[in-house]
């Protein structure tokens, strides 16, 4: 019996259900020849079969990183050595999830983080495991229309955009938990808050003065009181410090940076990024969008190597 093993070819990983269903029949194949301790050899292009894992991590792994080049026979995993490579039997097809939405969302996170790898070296993408453990995880027994993370992310866009407090929020998934006993969802905002980091949608958090006067920030950092009005940073009770130190005022700062780098790695945002080069009018006595104005025009004229990147916003 033959199947096809392009799918290990393939690139744009997120964006496939070829490939999504060749890792699932891949990894239920390797089910049987774990070792005592539940691990296998991994083939992603990482570890090249060198290092062994747990089964459940073998899936991100590949995932985060591909199929390793040239391991058309599948010894170690299931495919017996006399068989012709690139042949493999097929998986069975019960005990597979369908492919969720949020698996579009970490592959343009996993993409972005592997260009910078090919820049700087490799670096360690450990924080993945447990968003694909998520991701893996039907949020209720027979529910197979959200995973736990999806649903995590919905209930934290709702939480956003209805100005939930935090504690509102704990108080929210401690019903949800109550009413349906076998949810798979957390515990607390802080540890929802955690799991959202990992996905690169984190903030700095900067302790600002009592009267506005300026930030503890860069040089400043380290001050226990402002050096413009000398107010103290901390709240203070009966005069005193209190035995944990509590900002008056936190300012929470989104840097710039990753998130023009994360519109530019999204595939459904990085045409609209662009569309100031690649969209705009050939007519010039019509006006659409400022790219059209003079004032673009002149930046652009004073600014050649700036301008002649379509990726410059």
């Amino acid at each position: 019996m033959t199947i096809d093993k392009s799918w290990t070819t393939i690139r744009r990983r997120g964006s496939s259900n070829e490939f999504w269903n060749g890792l699932q029949h891949f990894l239920q194949m390797a089910k049987p020849f774990v070792n005592d301790r539940v691990f296998i050899k991994c083939p992603c292009r990482r570890c090249l079969n060198n290092a062994s894992h747990h089964l459940e991590d073998l899936e991100s792994h590949i995932f985060r990183n591909g199929f390793m080049f040239g391991y058309n026979q599948w010894i170690h995993h299931g495919e017996p050595a006399t068989a012709n490579a690139g042949m493999t039997v097929a998986g069975p097809s019960g005990g597979i999830h369908e492919r969720d939405e949020m698996f579009d969302v970490l592959d343009d996170i996993i993409s972005e983080d592997a260009d910078e790898d090919a820049v700087g070296g490799p670096s360690s993408n450990d924080q993945y495991d447990d968003l694909f453990a998520a991701l893996r995880s039907e949020l209720y027994p027979g529910v197979s229309s959200f995973s736990s993370l999806n649903f995590l992310v919905k209930l934290m866009y709702l939480k956003v955009l209805n100005k939930l407090t935090n504690k509102s929020f704990d108080e929210l998934l401690k019903l949800l938990k109550l009413a349906f006993p076998k949810i798979d969802l957390v515990e607390s905002h802080y540890e929802a808050k955690k799991l959202m980091t990992k996905m690169g949608l984190g903030y700095s958090s900067i302790h600002v003065c009592k009267n506005d006067c300026a930030l503890f920030w860069k040089e400043n950092s380290l001050k226990d009181t402002c050096h413009v009005c000398l107010e103290s940073r901390w709240k203070l009770q009966s005069g005193k410090r209190s035995g944990k130190n509590v900002p008056h005022k936190v300012l929470r700062y989104f840097p710039v940076g990753p998130r023009l780098k994360r519109l530019f790695a999204t595939s459904k945002t990085v045409k609209l990024m662009r569309w100031h080069s690649t969209g705009k009018s050939k007519d010039n006595d019509v006006m659409r969008h400022p790219v059209d104005g003079k004032s673009w025009q002149e930046f652009d004229k004073r600014h050649p190597q700036f301008a002649s990147d379509v990726r410059n916003v």
